[in-house]
């Protein structure tokens, strides 16, 4: 039977709105993350749902990410931001969701995703006076140190993604529960690794560790900074060395974003192990995932004990 041609330009028609309309439906969760273990987390989760992009590349200090100009439109187009908390971004991410313009992802709102919600903090400060360096008024914000807590961020991140896009909660939940299996088994291996650590006094260039520490029986003995944020000084250079020679403290941990001098001068007068950790993925190479990461940082703290 032969189609009218009028009835053939209205199916034409439907067919072209439908080829115009599936894509908007289709469109990615636009992600934005303050750091890249956050991408990793929210990639992760979110699997082919979402399209991720990290503020930070990795070798950053994480409480000042330089501002690019391109950070601005990628804000302003986010669906979600996902940062760290314990005001851990202050020296950056406020200015940046001003200039956004997008109030979808202003504090308070369902897309502002605070991954620091359930974390009990560490070393909240008894005062935030400027004179103590760059305290952070709500406690120690590197709680991502320890894989265990990293849970609770995984937890916040799936809310957050659940409540912007319910229908594909199933698919949310499926990639969840895989990588917590997968995290879970890797905890379990990292704590029978890391039982030479148990009792081994170190030191840092900034005071980044005091999670990890804790999870893995460490002994935090200071930090190469006379306090965070400010550079040290040779007296305090003189009193740590003499202090670590003491007290036979046996690794100096130097974050990549922090200068080698100071850390390796140490390291010869002490007879320490010098290591440089990443505190996020993408800090030194082939630690490109959180689980990359984790394992590079456990498996060079225990190759540095000598054990």
């Amino acid at each position: 039977m032969k189609k009218h041609p009028l009835r053939l330009l209205f199916l034409v028609v439907i067919t072209g709105l439908a080829f115009v309309v599936q894509p908007a439906y289709a469109a990615k969760i636009k992600v934005v993350t303050t750091l890249t273990d956050l991408a990793d987390l929210v990639r992760n989760i979110g699997g082919d749902k979402v399209e991720v992009h990290s503020l930070a590349t990795g070798v950053e200090d994480t409480h000042g990410v330089p501002m690019k100009p391109s950070f601005v439109p990628l804000m302003n187009r986010a669906d979600l931001i996902v940062l760290v908390g314990f005001d851990c971004e202050h020296a950056f991410l406020p200015a940046l969701l001003e200039a956004s313009r997008n109030p979808r992802i202003q504090k308070g709102q369902p897309g502002y995703v605070d991954c620091s919600e359930g974390i009990a903090p560490v070393d909240v400060p008894r005062s935030t006076d400027h004179s103590e360096g760059d305290v952070h008024p709500y406690g120690n914000p590197h709680y991502m140190l320890d894989p265990v807590l990293a849970e609770t961020a995984i937890h916040n991140i799936y809310n957050a993604l659940v409540t912007f896009s319910p229908q594909d909660q199933a698919t949310f939940t499926s990639n969840r529960d895989a990588y917590l299996a997968k995290l879970d088994a890797k905890i379990s291996e990292w704590k029978a690794e890391a039982a030479p650590l148990k009792g081994v006094k170190f030191i840092s260039y900034h005071e980044e560790w005091n999670y990890f520490a804790e999870r893995f029986g460490m002994v935090y003995f200071g930090t190469v900074e006379l306090k965070p944020g400010i550079d040290p000084t040779p007296r305090h250079i003189e009193e740590l060395i003499t202090s670590m020679k003491a007290e036979h403290v046996s690794i100096v941990v130097r974050e990549p974003q922090f200068p080698e001098k100071v850390p390796a001068f140490i390291s010869e007068q002490t007879g320490a192990k010098l290591v440089t950790l990443p505190i996020m993925p993408g800090g030194v190479a082939h630690t490109d995932t959180y689980i990359e990461m984790m394992d590079y940082i456990v498996t060079t703290m225990v190759r540095a004990t000598g054990k």
